[in-house]
């Protein structure tokens, strides 16, 4: 540990505040009062996660030309954002904020200028960027950013794949094997009917800036009767791009008179996301909520179909200003159901795609900033609930009660439609008809079970509607509920090893269809060996989890790839290198895999598109392709600088060495490593968190450093802890 150091804060400040480093880098804040405290973490913000910060903003702002790199690339980052227009109604929802919340934003805004002005030399600053006082419209615009671009934006991808895939000529059934629609109201010619506009920018490329995705994550509450101290247990670890420096979160503690509030955060917002009070802990997954839409608006003319008219879109100017050359001015063109991929002067029909949480930020900024004053788990899921973007939410108190609460804006859509579909915008009866009560969406309060868990799978069982269509595999899930179970004596250091845990269901069921089909066919071959000892384990030195993962990628491709019925090579190398696809929604793959009367097999068993006949092939696959490495050999990645991409020499230090990654897709120690748009990026814990409510702590690692700053000691100060488990305390 490197020595406690105070931040000097060189310029006006709240009176009696102090921030001060504890011995692991995380500032420590101290104030008079909940508005002085987020003064302080606003200015620690600052100080420590500054390129971050306002890398956010320029992005969102679609300012990057203007401000940073003035390059095509950048150009057309500019235009997705622009295109989004979520800089809209930015002062409409400060309006809507009451006064304690404004008080507190503005004080957290002072603070993070405050901050900014104090920090001498940035990378920002190296490029000749000069900052623009930040306000609380630039951090309602993050909230935004995050919600969208880490998370609705998967629902918008996979909407618009279903689309590509009806026109490629999929047939109908097996679009329904995979994909949520009800063939007896499927309007395939509909679909077909689309002029789909290019995809300009693959949005891995926003990524690659400023935000990681941030979609597989656990978490879990056991109660009191379940634990060894006889308190709840809560736990939480975020799966997102972990490879980037510094890490998106922003450890801080927060304390003024009788009450504290300490966890992650994320810079440009106020308060802390997950962590936990005095009197309760909470932790967050993705839930999978679909809250974007799209239509089929038929155009010409400049206008679109409505009924029996045809009404005028809205035009809307959007000038980007560039560094190096003149300024290109765009035009996008709305209605109620968002903006056109397209140019209505041109007759044909696109598509319309609106988000619900667009124009929204107020409501969350009150809720997040109420639930530090919440003293149960009711209290503060009752404050979530308000949450406008789609979370699923876990919170334990010191009365040992143990809640669940998803929170979003679900669209009230016609009760023959899901969302996953686009519907024809001419109809007013597939308009949204208003938004779900929180009251309505999934939640649970002191289960029978004693435990909940929350692994982005479904749970829309939980409510009185159904957000979920498109829900992640429950393989973590399942196995996280199978650990929970084999003991009723709890503790902090059992909820870690379960985070540590990468034992893969995924691999246990496909391996019970392989082996015996190998051991029918006399197979007698090492790699057989491998498989049929392995402990379906993906821990480092594993030398089967290298060969079940070719085996896995072999029969994806033999399916969906080379088949008659398939997709093509291509499109199975495409989806697998350069989307999320397969990342995200692999279980919804899987569901064919492992049916041996899925519509994709031919029934005949000697069919060499049988289920038996796929899976020996890519067996043979495997084997010829396996080399007999550990895992630590075939999954191991660099963590990079999030502003220079790996493009700077190794000797600067901004990058490290390449480090090996426990788990895989399925195990609750996620370790997914993949290529998406070129660049090499992750899936795994980006922090882990575990509180006692018995106790005042709360035990977490941090997959880097504090500090973005590649001088500073906090930099990496907690990866080597991160790779080995090491929690540290934070009091």
């Amino acid at each position: 540990m490197i020595k406690r150091k105070k931040i000097n804060i060189t310029g006006p400040k709240p009176s009696d505040l102090s921030v001060e480093r504890n011995d692991s880098g995380v500032p420590v804040i101290k104030a008079k009062s909940l508005k002085d405290a987020l003064w302080g973490s606003g200015y620690a913000h600052a100080v420590d996660r500054s390129t971050q910060l306002l890398m956010m903003r320029i992005l969102g702002q679609g300012r990057l030309c203007e401000l940073l790199a003035d390059t095509d690339e950048s150009f057309q980052i500019d235009r997705f954002f622009r295109k989004a227009n979520w800089g809209s109604s930015l002062d409409d929802e400060v309006a809507k904020l009451d006064g304690s919340t404004l008080a507190s934003c503005q004080a957290y805004c002072d603070g993070v200028n405050a901050g900014l002005a104090d920090k001498k030399i940035t990378a920002l600053k190296l490029l000749s960027y000069k900052p623009e006082p930040w306000r609380i419209q630039d951090t309602i615009l993050v909230s935004r950013m995050a919600s969208f671009l880490t998370l609705a934006q998967s629902q918008a991808e996979v909407e618009r794949l279903f689309i590509e895939l009806v026109q490629a000529g999929l047939e109908s059934e097996q679009l329904a094997s995979l994909f949520p629609i009800d063939l007896t109201r499927f309007d395939r010619e509909l679909l077909e009917s689309i002029q789909l506009g290019e995809r300009v920018v693959p949005h891995e490329l926003i990524w690659n800036l400023a935000l990681p995705r941030m979609m597989a994550s656990n978490n879990w509450v056991i109660s009191g009767d379940k634990t060894a101290s006889g308190q709840a247990i809560m736990a939480n670890d975020p799966h997102l791009e972990m490879n980037r420096l510094p890490n998106v979160w922003c450890e801080q503690s927060l304390n003024w008179p009788g009450s504290t509030v300490k966890g992650m955060g994320m810079p440009g917002l106020p308060g802390v996301i997950i962590g936990r009070s005095s009197a309760l802990a909470w932790g967050v997954t993705y839930t999978f909520m679909d809250t974007i839409d799209s239509w089929v608006e038929e155009c010409k003319g400049g206008k679109f179909k409505r009924g029996k008219r045809w009404v005028p879109f809205t035009k809307r100017s959007e000038l980007i200003k560039r560094k190096k050359q003149a300024p290109e001015m765009l035009y996008f063109y709305e209605n109620m159901h968002g903006v056109l991929d397209g140019d209505p002067h041109q007759p044909g029909r696109y598509l319309a795609t609106r988000w619900a949480a667009a124009n929204m930020g107020a409501a969350s900024l009150m809720a997040s900033l109420r639930l530090v004053s919440a003293k149960t788990a009711e209290e503060g899921a009752a404050c979530l609930a308000k949450m406008e973007s789609a979370w699923n939410w876990v919170l334990a108190d010191e009365q040992n009660n143990i809640v669940y609460q998803m929170s979003g804006l679900m669209p009230k859509r016609h009760e023959s439609w899901n969302g996953f579909t686009p519907m024809p915008g001419w109809d007013k009866q597939y308009d949204w008809s208003g938004i779900v009560s929180p009251s309505e969406l999934p939640c649970s309060v002191n289960p029978k079970e004693g435990f909940i868990v929350t692994a982005n799978q479904d749970l829309n069982y939980l409510g009185s509607c159904s957000p979920i269509n498109m829900p992640m595999g429950d393989y973590r899930a399942r196995r996280i509920k199978q650990l929970i179970e084999s003991t009723d004596k709890h503790d902090v250091a059992f909820s870690q090893k379960i985070q540590f845990d990468v034992y893969s269901i995924q691999a246990e069921e496909f391996l019970s269809i392989l082996l015996p089909l190998l051991e029918e066919s006399g197979e007698q071959s090492s790699a057989y060996s491998v498989l049929k000892h392995w402990d379906r384990q993906y821990d480092l030195e594993s030398v089967g989890a290298p060969l079940f993962e070719e085996f896995y990628a072999a029969l994806r491709m033999e399916v969906f790839g080379t088949s008659k019925k398939g997709l093509g090579k291509e499109v199975i190398r495409h989806l697998s290198s350069q989307t999320g696809v397969f990342i995200d929604f692999y279980q919804n793959f899987d569901r064919v895999l492992l049916d041996e009367n899925s519509n994709w097999y031919e029934k005949d068993t000697n069919s060499l598109l049988s289920q038996s006949s796929a899976f020996l092939n890519a067996f043979k696959v495997a084997k010829r392709k396996y080399k007999a490495l550990p895992w630590k050999a075939v999954n191991s990645i660099r963590f990079t600088n999030m502003l220079f991409q790996g493009k700077l020499p190794d000797f600067m230090g901004f990058d490290t060495a390449p480090i090996p990654i426990l788990g895989g897709r399925a195990t609750p120690h996620q370790g997914q490593l993949y290529k998406s748009a070129g660049r090499n990026t992750s899936f795994g814990a980006s922090i882990r968190m575990v509180s006692d409510l018995s106790e005042k702590t709360l035990y977490t690692c941090l997959a880097g450093g504090p500090s973005d700053n590649r001088f500073s000691p906090w930099y990496l100060s907690e990866l080597d802890d991160w790779q080995k488990g090491v929690y540290k305390k934070l009091d």
